[in-house]
């Protein structure tokens, strides 16, 4: 005698994937940064833990971690490295 369990199946399933693959399908494609861009955000990262990192305009040090990345990567565009273009905002 069979149990009755959940016959409930998606698409995904049906087809042989796995959920876990179907969901990533959706989600988008992966950044690909070049190595260079990632030499570039580990040094201002290094200065900025040695308080060393200082901001364009005002000149004021860099406590934030995501602030030496952002850095980063525009130093690493001003250089021609690999970097995907920035996020664009939605208008309101």
């Amino acid at each position: 005698m069979a149990t009755k369990g959940n016959t409930r199946h998606t698409a995904a399933q049906k087809a042989g994937k796995s959920s876990a693959s179907a969901k990533t399908s959706k989600a988008g494609t992966k950044r690909n940064y070049s190595p260079a861009a990632g030499e570039y955000v580990r040094e201002e990262m290094e200065e900025m833990k040695q308080g060393k990192l200082k901001s364009g305009r005002s000149g004021q040090t860099v406590h934030n971690p995501k602030q030496a990345i952002a850095i980063g990567l525009s130093e690493a565009r001003k250089a021609g490295a690999k970097v995907p273009s920035k996020p664009r905002r939605k208008a309101a």
